[in-house]
């Protein structure tokens, strides 16, 4: 990696980053894995700290960064969503700018998109983008990762996107795979597709990568072929009863189930940002049985639970991703 190329940048969406240094972060996260992985110490960043705040509770953004921070030699200080008063009591500016004269950088997790891009406007310091409603990079950087240690390499790999493309991973996974010079297929019910600026400005991309973008409502011919089968949850904790049930009715013929995994052929892999509704063993997955009466929602736990699954090295990727973005940024 070329010393200072990512030096004070923040990571708020991959729109902001060239192909190639997608590939460079790509890069030195899997180097770090193998150093990790090596019991290789790689703390260069003692007397750095940094601010983890999180409107938005998550277990393994969390983690990922706490332990990438640490490995890092890095102090993380976690906010909570009651532990700040951003937007609240204190503007977004003004803790922007309080945050950024105590710490080295600043990760953010909560809502719209515009938050985390005025935090990275007045912090002074490297912003980091956890998740928003409109994009969660760091986790494509880890579905990137994944993808490439199990298939050699991105271009020209195929994944499909069952269920509501609209909102982050269906935005985030269009443009990861625009950038890459991959093949996308967002698999969903028209009214769940991207919104047309974002397809638009993909497809500019996809002119320069050699990407293909489809969006097609018949799951059996849009997963015909692909590497990867990705889904996410239906509906977002928090949503009304009457969601649930219209996102039930709707988004089941896009649910990833055995059939579609054969459908897709031998070489296809099931991902997942997690959590997933695959069984019982969650409350939430009994209150939609009792409601309901479904034992699973976006994936069946068949598929879940099989060799085809590679949702856990994505997880832990999470930590390795991240860790490059820190240490390349700080």
């Amino acid at each position: 990696m070329k010393p200072g190329i990512f030096q004070g940048r923040s990571f708020l969406k991959l729109l902001d980053y060239t192909p190639e240094e997608i590939n460079c972060l790509i890069d030195y996260a899997a180097q770090l894995k193998k150093q990790k992985k090596t019991g290789i110490s790689h703390k260069v960043f003692t007397n750095k700290n940094v601010a983890l705040v999180f409107e938005k509770t998550s277990t393994r953004t969390r983690c990922a960064f706490e332990v990438a921070a640490a490995d890092l030699g890095i102090h993380p200080v976690y906010l909570e969503p009651t532990g700040s008063q951003i937007g609240k009591k204190e503007s977004i500016a003004d803790t922007a700018r309080v945050l950024g004269r105590m710490f080295d950088g600043i990760e953010y997790r909560g809502f719209g998109q515009d938050v985390v891009e005025e935090l990275a406007k007045y912090a002074g310091v490297p912003v980091w983008n956890g998740l928003t409603n409109e994009f969660h990079p760091t986790q494509i950087l880890a579905d990137l990762l994944t993808i490439r240690e199990h298939f050699g390499a991105l271009k020209g790999k195929k994944l499909v996107y069952m269920g509501d493309a609209r909102f982050n991973m269906g935005n985030s996974l269009m443009v990861g795979c625009a950038k890459m010079g991959m093949h996308f297929v967002a698999c969903t019910a028209k009214k769940y597709f991207p919104n047309d600026a974002l397809i638009n400005e993909c497809k500019k991309i996809a002119e320069e990568t050699g990407a293909v973008l489809e969006f097609i409502e018949d799951p059996i011919s849009a997963t015909k072929g692909a590497h990867v089968i990705y889904t996410d949850v239906w509906v977002s904790m928090g949503e009304p009863d009457e969601v649930w049930s219209e996102r039930i009715k709707e988004l089941t013929p896009y649910r990833v189930t055995m059939d579609i995994m054969k459908n897709a052929g031998e070489q296809c892999r099931f991902m997942h940002c997690l959590p997933a509704f695959h069984d019982l063993n969650t409350t939430i997955g009994k209150q939609i049985y009792d409601k309901f009466g479904i034992d699973c929602m976006e994936v069946t736990n068949e598929v879940f639970e099989s060799d085809k699954s590679i949702v856990f090295d994505e997880a832990e990727n999470r930590m390795h991703t991240i860790k490059a973005v820190m240490a390349a940024s700080l």
